[in-house]
């Protein structure tokens, strides 16, 4: 029961797109087509997924056990720096498509606050590592939602009538914020 209970937080109520606010850099510049924000959704899910195993073992079994937890940030990053490079390459490699389409994106999970604040917040909330992963699993699947109903809206918004002033990044911005309120309706804040 407490593995539902921590997917559904982390897709729904407690988003971390679209309730913590974090990972907006590529949430906004992925989302214009479903397919590329699935590819990255699911780049993403692969890189916190893993980032949150690495980072698990690294804090309980080295960090604290030498007392140095002050050295996690920079350690989770390094950690996230290299997954995100092996992501890369093994995308070049496998869907050059996809590597064309996420551009300069892709690098940028290594910055992206997401993956290390679900890392951290793993550490924070002392979930063992299965519980861990299920929140990474969880996280990842509630970006990768955010992405893909966020990319289908910009979609249909391409073949509306937009007034000229808000075309591209401001309607974008709208209906991000839109959409957030939406997501916060689950957490029972009117």
């Amino acid at each position: 029961m407490e593995y539902i209970i921590i997917i559904i937080s982390a897709i729904f109520v407690n988003n971390i797109v679209l309730a913590q606010f974090l990972g907006i850099c590529p949430f906004v510049g992925v989302s214009n087509k479903i397919s590329t924000s699935l590819g990255m959704g699911g780049a993403v899910l692969f890189v916190m997924t893993l980032a949150t195993i690495v980072t698990w073992l690294i804090q309980t079994y080295i960090l604290s056990a030498f007392g140095i937890q002050f050295l996690q940030t920079i350690a989770f990053i390094l950690v996230i720096a290299a997954l995100v490079q092996m992501v890369e390459i093994i995308l070049k490699k496998v869907s050059p498509g996809l590597y064309q389409a996420l551009g300069v994106f892709l690098p940028l999970i290594t910055t992206n606050c997401a993956v290390l604040g679900v890392a951290i917040l793993t550490i924070q909330k002392d979930y063992n590592l299965m519980e861990g992963v299920v929140f990474a699993i969880a996280n990842a699947g509630g970006f990768a939602l955010a992405m893909w109903i966020f990319a289908g809206i910009r979609e249909h918004l391409e073949l509306m009538e937009v007034p000229p002033i808000m075309r591209g990044v401001p309607i974008a911005l709208v209906v991000a914020g839109i959409l957030a309120l939406a997501f916060m309706g689950f957490t029972g804040i009117v």
